[in-house]
């Protein structure tokens, strides 16, 4: 008995840390969407991201803090441009949930997923290998299906087809999360600065760049207040789970493991959000989106099998 406590600590040593916590990610990610989706019934967008990430810098400044006098956030400046990509992101995702659904905004910001390795091909100047360009063009066709018109028909129509302001915004966002993993991997590799600390900075930068835009635009300070205890739960559940966890999470995977893998790892979040958007908010799609969404998901799972594959043969070869 003694033996299997002692050896505890180095089972858990063994268990792939950052893909799990990249897993997590996508399930508290999946969530969000129908959590924002009710959190703006009482504040408006920008108001609304002010909030969320105000909150996280109050939850990670003691950490922040604490590894600048140790010495460990003297990178702090390599995070700030990342913090602004975020921000745009935020932007576009939340702007693109208040017009969209929930559970079709979980499935168009899914195509990061194979966006992600186009951006790194040109980083690195070389063309993605063709299987990513299949399963790109299976997630496009994906796409295609799922933002039919929804309406009870489960009849095909091309007419049907539409993809309003939310879904760009969404397709926007993105392109911007598959930028986020290429260029925090590339600035922040053999940096100083740890997963938490980057997450705390790049949390200041929304909060602040949200903050301008907030009052530049002429908005009512009421809006930063609101007074629906249902609002702040949420706004502290996103915060804590889908933000500083799910960020940390982020930067944690990007640090060990490659870019096209994190965000393949997280190519469950469409699943997780369309369920938790049929059982918070009794959203549903009809049969021609649902395949179109089965499409995006099947064209993740196959990259995401055959990026295993690929990181696995790399491995043995070093």
């Amino acid at each position: 008995m003694l033996s299997k406590t002692f050896n505890t600590p180095f089972i858990l040593s063994k268990l792939p840390m950052a893909e799990l916590s990249l897993l997590l990610t996508a399930f508290f990610w999946g969530t969000s969407y129908g959590i924002t989706k009710e959190a703006l019934l009482y504040t408006g967008v920008l108001a609304f991201i002010v909030i969320r990430f105000a909150l996280t810098s109050m939850l990670l400044a003691p950490i922040f803090i604490k590894e600048w006098r140790a010495g460990l956030a003297k990178d702090w400046k390599y995070a700030i441009p990342t913090g602004g990509i975020l921000l745009c992101i935020f932007l576009a995702e939340i702007y693109g949930v208040f017009h969209t659904t929930a559970s079709k905004a979980a499935f168009l910001i899914s195509l990061c997923i194979l966006i992600t390795p186009f951006v790194e091909a040109i980083t690195e100047r070389k063309l993605p290998r063709a299987h990513i360009i299949l399963f790109a063009l299976l997630s496009l066709f994906g796409v295609f299906l799922l933002t039919t018109h929804n309406t009870s028909s489960n009849t095909f129509d091309i007419r049907s087809l539409e993809l309003n302001k939310g879904d760009y915004c969404i397709l926007l966002a993105a392109f911007l999360r598959a930028c986020m993993v290429v260029t925090t991997k590339t600035l922040l590799k053999g940096k100083t600065l740890s997963a938490l600390s980057t997450t705390s900075i790049q949390a200041n930068v929304v909060t602040l760049g949200a903050l301008v835009i907030f009052l530049s635009n002429g908005n009512s300070i009421e809006q930063l207040f609101p007074t629906n205890i249902a609002f702040w739960l949420a706004a502290f559940y996103l915060a804590l789970f889908c933000t500083v966890f799910a960020l940390f999470a982020q930067n944690f995977g990007v640090k060990h493991t490659t870019p096209s893998r994190v965000a393949l790892l997280t190519g469950s979040e469409p699943a997780f959000g369309a369920f938790f958007a049929f059982v918070w908010l009794g959203e549903s799609l009809n049969t021609i989106q649902m395949i179109g969404g089965g499409c995006i998901l099947l064209a993740t799972l196959m990259a995401s099998t055959q990026s295993s594959q690929r990181d696995r043969s790399l491995k043995n070869t070093d």
